[in-house]
């Protein structure tokens, strides 16, 4: 596992053996940087001081391990231990209109080499760039699903040789991610939400990072998920993981471009010109796993293209689940959006050629095998973004087949209608859309996620 460590200075790094043969540990000075023992601060010479710094991964030592270089580098820069509590609350008060480097300045000298930065691959390369700026030594980690883009992998390789630095990868354990593949498949997910597999893949190598730290910055920003974020303050205490010390209140959180817009955020990376995502070209704004992101259309919020098959107000894969408020929890569940919260939103699909079907008739005409006419039938939710995208055009499609031998219909398949759905017309996510033929009892989805009039028009005119 690799530490990245910078300061303003150049630094090259060469390699040197760690030896535990009689409680001895011989280290080589690297540029201005030596090894430093916390335990003997006080009584000896900042020169003399060694020891081996605690790596980012907190798991049990092996004695006959090798650590990798950059896990063991650290500097006299170093701040101590903050003694006694703060109240990170006001301090977020203070810093509610301080920039984004300032708040940067700050966690990295208030916790030193006990903070890291979180990097997803994403646009939070500009945490990586006001640390940079600080000219402090600064840490990077980065959750490794086993499952992302290989464009996010060549990223990640352009950033370590653009800020001379070694991000440290975080797996999932190998035996977890092998009993969910073998006993559920590669993509359930589709089926029964992300949270399972993130659980797995993403919260708990997350967890092993932040036992290893007193702080982590996130790169989350209020506008990015209004339904989860839009709240967050500049520093708080971590409301989900423990840090070093264990408990409640052991770690904190710093989200130093909380208030910054997503479009100030790409000014500032065009102006300071550092690597990006070759993804963010493609449509691509929020980065993640390569089976859950996909581009987004102009117009649509960039969470929209993460777990694109479920509700759009619990965008969270649990890395930051503090967001999400337990009311809120409560209504959508894992974020499918089976809640009764649901029912307040107001309907969409309203059109006199739309005939609106409620269980007893889908059930009925689900069960013909003959039927006088084909049907052409939208499962959707009226909260769902991308159902209400497709509004205009489905209604446009229902007015030019009326009369021309297909009926158009709609079947609201959110809440409690969810699951009979799932299990007996194929929802898969929202909306889906089933062409009934004449002669047959077995509905025919539609496979494209084109929904242009003319798209709907030619998967009609192809099997009616």
């Amino acid at each position: 596992m690799a530490l990245a460590v910078t300061s303003s200075n150049s630094i090259s790094s060469s390699s040197f053996a760690l030896s535990s043969s009689s409680n001895d540990i011989k280290v080589s000075q690297i540029g201005s940087f030596r090894l430093v023992d916390r335990a003997n601060v006080a009584s000896t010479s900042l020169s003399q001081r060694r020891s081996l710094v605690r790596p980012l991964n907190a798991e049990p030592k092996r004695n006959d391990s090798v650590v990798p270089l950059a896990a063991t580098l650290a500097t006299p820069e170093v701040a101590e231990k903050v003694e006694g509590e703060e109240d990170f609350e006001q301090l977020a008060k203070e810093l509610e209109n301080a920039s984004p480097l300032e708040i940067m300045d700050r966690a990295l000298e208030k916790f030193g080499n006990d903070i890291a930065i979180a990097f997803s691959g994403a646009e939070d390369v500009a945490l990586i760039e006001y640390a940079h700026l600080t000219g402090r030594p600064f840490r990077v980690f980065s959750l490794d699903t086993g499952r992302l883009n290989p464009e996010t992998y060549r990223f990640f390789d352009e950033v370590e040789k653009h800020f001379g630095i070694r991000i440290e990868y975080m797996f999932p354990d190998a035996v977890e991610v092998q009993a969910l593949v073998r006993s559920k498949g590669l993509f359930s997910f589709y089926e029964d939400g992300h949270q399972e597999c993130c659980r797995v893949r993403k919260v708990r190598p997350l967890r092993r990072a932040l036992k290893g730290l007193r702080a982590w910055i996130t790169g989350q920003r209020k506008d990015q998920s209004p339904g989860t974020r839009s709240e967050i303050p500049v520093v708080q205490v971590d409301p989900v993981f423990e840090g070093l010390e264990g408990g409640v209140g052991s770690l904190v959180k710093w989200n130093p471009v909380a208030n910054v817009k997503g479009n100030d955020i790409w000014n500032f990376l065009r102006t300071m010109d550092v690597p990006i995502n070759s993804l963010h070209s493609q449509g691509y704004i929020s980065i993640g796993c390569e089976p859950c992101t996909r581009p987004v259309l102009p117009g649509q919020h960039e969470r929209e293209g993460r777990w694109w098959w479920e509700d759009a107000k619990a965008k969270e894969c649990g890395l930051h689940k503090g967001n999400i408020k337990q009311e809120d929890a409560a209504v959508n569940g894992n974020g499918n959006g089976a809640g009764n919260a649901s029912e307040a939103v107001a309907d969409i699909f309203n059109s006199q050629n739309l005939v609106t079907l409620n269980r007893t008739g889908m059930e009925n005409l689900a069960r013909l095998d003959n039927r006088q006419e084909p049907w052409l039938v939208v499962l959707y939710a009226p909260w769902c973004q991308f159902c209400q995208a497709m509004e205009g055009s489905y209604v446009e499609l229902a007015d030019k087949l009326a009369g021309n031998g297909v009926k158009v219909g709609k079947f609201r398949a959110d809440g409690d209608q969810k699951e009979y759905a799932k299990q007996k017309l194929q929802l898969g996510s929202f909306p889906t859309i089933l062409f009934f033929p004449k002669h047959s009892s077995k509905p025919i989805k539609y496979p494209s996620e084109k929904r242009d009039v003319d798209s709907l028009m030619a998967f009609v005119d192809a099997l009616r």
